[in-house]
């Protein structure tokens, strides 16, 4: 009961309606496309979760996108999305255990619960637009290698995950647009899996989901940015 009460504290009544709505609508639609994976299930709530933490600037937003790569890394596999496999396993996940490191390294005013919120200006831009070509031609060839299903959206979620990664770990905001982005373009590639197995509509609907929420964690980090200034 303390813990539910400190949580419902935490969290404005705006957070915690979009992740009510968010949970609600997942749990719906696997059920409603009949999907038998709770894998798939439990990894898209606890992909939810993280973003509302993180949205908040909590570490523990970054714990639970550790475990969330690893179920979804799983879930890519079954439909040989390799990219999203090699993505998430060797990108996502070891750079959600670093940014948590930093985050917890930087706490805004000595609380652990808020990170301090990280300006990065134009030479790193540049850096980051560098690794980001190296790393998505690759990439790319791997998947190549690996006959990976609709190739191009494919290597675009490479590109995107690896620019929000690299941005959550310098602890910038964009790292929420970036993550939209990234969003955007695996409703495209979960819709042409569906096309397939309606199944995977379900899928769909937890990105629709995780869009929201990242949205919603540009406009809080901005806020945060603003306040830790001041």
């Amino acid at each position: 009961m303390k813990t539910f009460k400190r949580l419902t504290s935490y969290f404005t009544k705006m957070e915690l309606l979009l992740w009510a709505w968010s949970n609600v609508l997942i749990i719906f639609s696997f059920f409603f496309f009949k999907q038998k994976n709770f894998l798939t299930l439990g990894a898209s709530l606890i992909g939810v979760s993280s973003l509302i933490f993180s949205a908040k600037g909590n570490p523990i937003g970054q714990v639970l996108m550790i475990i969330f790569s690893l179920f979804y890394g799983i879930i890519s596999f079954s439909y040989h999305y390799y990219g999203e496999v090699l993505t998430y396993l060797g990108m996502t996940m070891p750079m959600a255990i670093i940014a948590l490191v930093s985050w917890l390294k930087h706490p805004y005013a000595g609380k652990h619960s808020e990170v301090r919120v990280n300006h990065i200006h134009g030479p790193e831009f540049i850096v980051l637009a560098v690794l980001t070509t190296l790393v998505t031609y690759v990439f790319y060839l791997i998947l190549v290698y690996f006959k990976t299903a609709h190739i191009v959206f494919s290597t675009l979620s490479v590109s995107t995950t690896f620019i929000a990664v690299y941005l959550t770990f310098r602890r910038s905001s964009y790292f929420t647009i970036a993550y939209a982005v990234n969003d955007l373009v695996l409703i495209i590639l979960w819709g042409l899996a569906s096309i397939e197995d309606l199944s995977y509509l379900s899928v769909v609907v937890c990105f629709v989901t995780f869009l929201a929420n990242d949205l919603y964690g540009f406009y809080n980090w901005r806020k945060m940015a603003k306040r830790q200034t001041q």
